[in-house]
């Protein structure tokens, strides 16, 4: 349980790190670990999660998998699509509180899963990675304190690991354990299939890209 509650957490720090070296610019080959991301996290949804959901279709699982996609699309109305590695420059200089609130309820819930899926552990430390580089970049145009800044950026990183906690402290009943790994998969499913069909500039073939989503899949596969 430990590993679950902290290697997420110093994920994002290390993606804050990283976007921090290379400020101002977005990380040369940031695409590329979104696409590995994506699709080991699409690899182990499809793999992994789905066979452990359907094995009982008291609970309906497919409902609550489309729930978790609609909600997703929900929180990245107000997000941005910053899970997904997309950067919005804002023309106001206040910390984007709503983003940061949208990022954490998505952070929270995408916790819970992982002591009982301990292979999705490492697409969502890659994914933390990703999205801490991408909240350090929106929180260097605000205009704050750095407390503020510093602030936001523990909330978001401290939300995955509470979501396991409470996951395995309050919500231990397998008739709402399965409904939260339903509605999980949907918001990793939304995340991941929007990550790897997005189109390159130019709909050009991206061959870096495509050789990653390989990749991703292989070590997906081998787990």
């Amino acid at each position: 349980m430990a590993l679950e509650l902290l290697l997420p957490f110093v994920a994002v720090y290390l993606g804050a790190g990283v976007a921090l070296y290379f400020r101002p610019k977005v990380p040369f080959g940031m695409k590329l670990v979104l696409a590995f991301s994506g699709s080991f996290l699409l690899s182990i949804i499809v793999l992994d999660m789905l066979p452990h959901i359907f094995e009982d279709n008291a609970f309906k699982p497919g409902i609550w998998i489309m729930f978790g996609i609609i909600f997703q699309i929900l929180l990245e109305f107000f997000s941005k699509g910053a899970e997904h590695g997309h950067t919005h420059h804002s023309a106001e200089n206040k910390l984007p509180w709503i983003l940061i609130a949208s990022l954490s309820i998505h952070a929270f819930l995408e916790g819970m899963p992982l002591s009982n899926q301990p292979e999705l552990l490492i697409g969502i430390i890659v994914h933390k990675i990703t999205i801490g580089m991408v909240i350090v970049l929106l929180l260097l145009e605000a205009k704050t304190p750095r407390v503020q800044k510093f602030g936001a950026l523990f909330i978001f990183a401290l939300m995955t690991p509470l979501g396991n906690f409470v996951r395995n402290t309050a919500l231990n009943f397998e008739s709402i354990t399965i409904i939260i790994d339903a509605i999980v998969v949907g918001i990793l499913l939304h995340i991941s299939t929007t990550i790897l069909f997005e189109s390159s500039e130019g709909h050009v073939f991206d061959v870096q890209k495509f050789v990653a989503i390989l990749v991703g899949i292989f070590f997906a596969s081998i787990l």
